[in-house]
């Protein structure tokens, strides 16, 4: 079992490198914790994928994982900055509040799920469930996304620059799903719209901000149709189908 601890301070440097390996869950994320909370920036070497890395981090530090991680990876995560090099499991920062979440790689399942808040940015493509039930914040996915993305999102906008597989948006409430390329299918009481010239700047202001500029993207925008917000219980053909 490895708890080698390197500590650099170098001028208005105060970088730490920490090594997962098979180290007790608990004390790893104590350790992690610590130093983001007192700003410092954390280097994880060894994740081998493990599951619950960096739940719970807060203050203005950075956690950098140098490979890919399971599931849960930055979940309840409030003010920090997390960036995972390689690829994740299932619901990387679920309910985060605040904050921000690189992906370098891909990412699995309900990348998002419950978000509040904060920035949450993969690089490569996201499997199933992307952003559901989320109720604020911001998702950009560079690449494409799997079936029910958003669903059942609240609050917030989730940003494909790729495609989306069929189900996008299903049961939407007040989310927005943003997509440039080719929306695989809708799901339940949505439609498309095409954003007005002011939502379309914000979005591309967010976009340059990620070195993703281009004010050539054809944007259409999934919302709710608004049917499932009144339902009639006898109605059954509004909600059988959710």
């Amino acid at each position: 079992m490895s708890t080698a601890t390197e500590i650099s301070t170098t001028g208005s440097d105060n970088e730490v490198r920490v090594t997962a390996g098979d180290r007790p869950l608990r004390e790893l994320n104590r350790e992690i914790r610590e130093h983001v909370q007192a700003g410092r920036t954390v280097h994880v070497d060894e994740t081998l994928s493990r599951h619950n890395l960096g739940v719970a981090l807060t203050g203005p530090g950075t956690a950098i994982f140098e490979g890919s991680v399971g599931y849960y990876c930055a979940g309840l995560l409030a003010g920090a900055n997390v960036v995972i090099r390689r690829n994740t499991g299932w619901s990387v920062a679920e309910s985060m509040s605040s904050g921000r979440v690189t992906i370098e790689g891909n990412a699995g399942m309900s990348v998002g799920a419950s978000i509040r808040g904060g920035l949450l940015h993969v690089k490569g493509n996201t499997g199933p469930r992307t952003g559901i039930a989320m109720k604020g914040g911001d998702i950009v996915v560079e690449g494409n996304v799997g079936y029910s993305c958003a669903f059942m999102a609240h609050v917030g906008r989730l940003i494909v620059l790729g495609d989306t597989a069929a189900a996008a948006g299903d049961s939407l409430w007040q989310g927005e799903v943003w997509v440039a390329g080719t929306i695989g299918g809708l799901g339940m009481d949505t439609k498309v719209v095409a954003p007005n010239a002011e939502e379309v700047a914000l979005v591309e202001q967010l976009l340059a901000t990620l070195g993703l500029d281009d004010r050539q993207r054809d944007w259409k925008k999934i919302i709710s149709g608004q049917e499932l917000w009144h339902f009639k219980a006898r109605d059954a053909k509004s909600w059988l189908m959710i």
